[in-house]
């Protein structure tokens, strides 16, 4: 019993929350940086602080407490006390999987909001190793009185409510950024907004929470309709840049434009930044914690809108292992990945045994006899062997609409109540 108390008296200190009030302003610090490195190693560089108008996040839950995402940021005062944290994944981590990291070395720009302390803080940040395992790489000390904090607001965007459920202190807010949309398309984006509020709410379990999110529009105008195509010749001219062919695979919309992306995400309070491309194009893209993409106007949009938001938000990963992929040895099979719907069993433990019945065999046979069942089946993580899903189907293994397996719903309401309490 003494040892059951010092565990969770242990648990308990691990998350135990501040009082937001007592650090923070109810206002955002952006800190953005440089993230340079090829294959084998990366480092960090600073770039500058920004202070938005906006605070969107929780004043609650402050402190992370899952342990998904490559990299984690800590907020400490000056005297050692922990304040604020966050897991992340960036398009910089996937980019290191790829060939062109074998041959040369690249910098992307990146960026962690937090909300805006009222003393001097030092902010860490951490990198995995191939073992999972958490390295100090960088840290930077910031006084917030600094007069070299930016205020300016190059450019007005209006804002306006797709979903209004109450303080976003209270509740998930995504903000839906335009990307190839004109100013005659305006309209239309505004439309393809509440469509997509629709194509969310349409699947468990975000339908069962409906009062628990807000979703923003910015109304910011591109030169030129549609994201750029390379493969077409196709460059347009679009706020945030958007490009089809990342990492030269076709579907795989995404944008290296951070710091443009994060100034339009400002002129409204947020926790998902999501991008909505105006295209017919079959293509999307998502990044735990960094941001979504979707294209308006394919046949297949509300699915890909769906399945990117649950990495985006609750870093799922894939479960399917038959489609191409840009990436190489994403998932080792030494290590337990930390994505909470994929497993090697090396851990198991720690992901959904406790979800499994009685009597179903780990692995599982991919067989009539289990097709309704929480097991362990191999395929997934964009392999056929050592990596195991959950489920024999689920919106994150194939093209379906309202199908997150249980699994996955657990790990999405773990999170919308992380936000929300």
């Amino acid at each position: 019993m003494r040892i059951i108390f010092i565990i969770i008296l242990l648990n308990s200190s691990i998350f135990s929350q501040v009082k937001f009030d007592e650090f923070f302003y109810e206002k955002t610090l952006r800190m953005d940086y440089f993230h340079t490195g090829n294959n084998k190693e990366d480092k960090y560089s600073f770039d500058e602080l920004i202070e938005e108008p906006f605070w969107g996040g929780s004043k609650k839950n402050l402190i992370d407490i899952f342990n998904y995402g490559k990299y984690k940021f800590e907020v400490y005062e000056m005297n050692g006390k922990l304040i604020y944290s966050r897991t992340y994944a960036t398009l910089f981590n996937e980019w290191q999987t790829t060939k062109e990291a074998d041959q040369t070395t690249k910098s992307f720009s990146e960026t962690v909001v937090f909300p805006y302390p009222k003393k001097p803080v030092r902010v860490e940040f951490y990198s995995r190793n191939k073992e999972n395992e958490l390295i100090k790489k960088f840290e930077y000390k910031i006084d917030p009185n600094n007069y070299f904090i930016k205020t300016e607001r190059s450019r007005k965007y209006n804002s306006f409510e797709v979903v209004k459920s109450g303080k976003s202190s209270v509740k998930v807010d995504i903000v839906i950024i335009p990307d190839g949309y004109t100013v005659d398309e305006m309209d239309k984006f505004k439309e393809d907004c509440n469509r997509f509020a629709g194509y969310l709410f349409g699947s468990s379990p975000f339908k069962e929470n409906k009062d628990k999110f807000n979703i923003w529009g910015i109304e910011a105008t591109s030169e030129d309709s549609g994201p750029d195509i390379p493969a077409e010749d196709v460059w347009n001219n679009t706020v945030v840049n958007s490009t089809f062919y990342t990492f030269d695979l076709e579907r795989y919309l995404m944008t290296r434009a951070n710091k443009d992306l994060r100034t339009l995400a400002s002129y409204a309070p947020y926790d998902q930044i999501y991008i909505l491309v105006n295209s017919q194009k079959y293509g999307g893209g998502s990044i735990y914690n960094h941001y979504s993409v979707c294209v308006s106007d394919n046949i297949n949009s509300e699915f890909v809108f769906v399945h990117e938001f649950g990495h985006g938000f609750v870093s799922l990963g894939d479960e399917y292992y038959t489609s191409d992929v840009a990436y190489n040895d994403f998932y080792s099979t030494e290590v337990e990945p930390l994505d909470p719907n994929l497993t090697t069993l090396i851990d198991f433990d720690s992901k959904w045994k406790d979800m499994v019945e009685e009597g179903i065999p780990i692995p599982t046979p991919d067989t009539e006899e289990y097709a309704d069942k929480v097991g362990a089946f191999e395929g997934g993580g964009y392999v056929t062997e050592g990596v195991y899903r959950p489920f024999t189907d689920c919106t994150m293994n194939s093209i379906t609409i309202d199908n997150f397996c249980p699994v996955c719903k657990r790990a999405i309401q773990q999170m919308i109540d992380f936000y929300t309490e």
